[in-house]
């Protein structure tokens, strides 16, 4: 039987199929980001789709889109927005940013210095944006695709560790199969369909969603077997500084998200498996000079091997 949470997950995966083909696991992981009021880092080469992707999300959502291509003459206002002065009125008016949307694609993020990429997270940390002193509110809801491109590194200035846990998620596309391949190009022979793609979730639908996903049941059980698997991180002998309690919370709210999907109105172990990759790995630390993607993610699926996991019955 199909719930609300189900329905919702299978029209908008339907919807964005269209134009994305053969990345199921990472749209609904992108689904559960944005019901757990999180942002994802997407790591990829050039050309997979990362764009079309956020795009496709923002049409799926009667949502607004903004686009941002990072370099590092940009300015923190070239995000935000400035006040200028018009003559007619006789005052400063504001000129609003690309950061007044609902989602925002933060195109080749570490391309840009560290004071504009503190600019951007401190939106979406704080989810407003101070410009001459006044608070302002961008978009709600408010959703970063932040991407950075994981080969060419020359004139990169990369997110710091405490910068990267400040996404609930880090994804990686991937490139297609030869099936897939095919597929694309089939798709695309004589039209672009995201052009043709329509809305199928209202951002009012999109608020309730997340108002249900708050009131996703924890059980005790559940709850200690996700603390075992965060103690275990910083116990590792391979990782420097384990997640912190911000990963902790972060895999919580993915959870809870990732069960409404599946239709559940309670968390089970397999949810928290389900997600404990792309929410951990990013935020360990390890030992100097060693590769933080693959391995990283590697030592989360040992330490989800070696955790018990409760058996009991998690719907009361």
């Amino acid at each position: 039987m199909e719930t609300q949470g189900s329905q919702i997950a299978d029209k908008v995966l339907e919807n964005i199929r269209k134009v994305i083909i053969g990345k199921d696991e990472t749209i609904r992981l992108l689904l559960t980001a944005l019901l757990a009021d999180g942002h994802v880092l997407l790591e990829d080469v050039p050309g997979t789709g990362k764009t079309r992707l956020a795009k496709a999300l923002a049409r799926s959502l009667y949502a607004d889109f903004s686009r941002i291509q990072f370099t590092p003459d940009l300015l923190p206002t070239d995000i935000t927005g400035l006040n200028v002065w018009d003559r007619q009125s006789n005052s400063f008016i504001l000129r609003k940013g690309p950061v007044f949307t609902n989602i925002l694609l933060a195109d080749e993020i570490n391309r840009a210095t560290p004071r504009t990429q503190a600019g951007l997270l401190e939106c979406m940390e704080e989810r407003q944006v101070t410009i001459d002193g006044e608070t302002y509110l961008p978009g709600e809801p408010f959703f970063v695709i932040a991407t950075q491109n994981p080969v060419e590194t020359a004139g990169t200035f990369p997110l710091p560790e405490a910068q990267m846990d400040r996404f609930i998620m880090k994804l990686s596309m991937g490139l297609p199969t030869r099936e897939e391949e095919l597929n694309i190009l089939s798709r695309y022979m004589k039209k672009e369909p995201l052009t043709e793609l329509s809305g199928v979730l209202t951002l009012e639908e999109l608020r309730q969603a997340r108002q249900d996903v708050v009131g996703i049941y924890v059980h005790q059980a559940v709850q200690e077997y996700m603390v075992d698997i965060i103690s275990a991180t910083r116990m590792e002998e391979n990782i420097l500084m384990g997640v912190s309690p911000r990963g902790s919370l972060a895999l919580l709210r993915c959870s809870k998200a990732f069960a409404w999907l599946q239709g559940r109105p309670f968390v089970i172990p397999d949810d928290v498996k389900a997600v404990a990759v792309p929410v951990l790995a990013h935020r360990l630390l390890l030992d100097y000079g060693r590769d933080s993607g693959r391995e990283s993610a590697g030592l989360i699926r040992k330490i989800l091997e070696q955790t018990k996991v409760p058996t009991e019955d998690f719907q009361t």
